[in-house]
């Protein structure tokens, strides 16, 4: 089934809804706006805020990413498979032909030879998708040992509010409010991944890169009690289903 958007003229965008109430009652701030998060596997996720569509990481393990449309944008973290798979992007760009990628030097060399251009996007850079502020943070994919190659990648900090870190544990120099949180990788242990949530301190946070487990769902356990202590709300995202943020 493809993920789309309604028709425009049945549509009412969570933006200016909520505009229409504050300007109506007074009681919702003017630039309030929901975010929806829909996840699609792994570390693959379609956000939507206002007219924004964008899509984060569409790699190997995803799932539903290549039957979306009218998508306005894809970011990629980094070159590996499982974050960009070539295959995958060909499909999604064959239903959204003019959809620009954005990700670092590395990205753009590995899809370079399958025909996919890339926009050069890294750390310290920001654009505005159809009024949706994305950031670029850090530089370097976590260590997956010393004499391992290197490769580049750039965390996505979405609308100000959901952060994207892809496989690293860099902390952003600004708040975050929704954490994408990696809970497991050759290069981490989820003793990491608990400790890089409590240096974050975000309202809410939810699992990516968690492809590798068959099941996920006895992991979840674990985030949930030990970040609950420190205010953290763990929401276990189910793969496919739109989230209201």
């Amino acid at each position: 089934m493809v993920i789309g958007r309604a028709p425009l003229e049945s549509r009412v965008t969570p933006c200016r809804y909520l505009k229409q109430i504050s300007l109506h009652r007074n009681i919702i701030s003017f630039n309030q706006c929901f975010m929806h998060i829909t996840k699609l596997g792994h570390s693959c996720l379609l956000v939507e805020e206002g007219e924004a569509r964008i899509l984060i990481d569409p790699g190997t393990w995803s799932q539903g990413h290549t039957e979306l449309e009218n998508l306005d944008a894809i970011f990629i973290t980094h070159k590996h498979q499982d974050h960009a798979d070539p295959e995958s992007i060909k499909k999604i760009i064959a239903r959204n032909p003019a959809v620009p990628i954005y990700s670092n030097d590395h990205v753009q060399e590995e899809l370079k030879p399958h025909g996919l251009a890339v926009r050069h996007f890294i750390g310290g850079d920001a654009t505005e998708i159809k009024g949706l502020k994305v950031e670029g943070f850090g530089q370097d994919h976590a260590t997956i040992y010393p004499t391992y190659p290197r490769t580049d990648n750039t965390c996505f900090l979405i609308g100000g509010r959901l952060y994207h870190p892809g496989d690293a544990l860099y902390a952003p120099d600004k708040p975050v409010e929704i954490l994408a949180l990696p809970i497991a990788a050759p290069w981490m242990r989820l003793s990491e991944a608990i400790d890089f949530a409590k240096q974050i301190k975000p309202k809410r946070a939810f699992s990516i890169h968690d492809g590798f487990f068959k099941y996920v769902d006895w992991v979840q356990k674990h985030p949930k009690n030990l970040l609950a202590p420190e205010g953290i709300e763990w929401m276990v995202l189910e793969n496919g289903k739109q989230y209201q943020f």
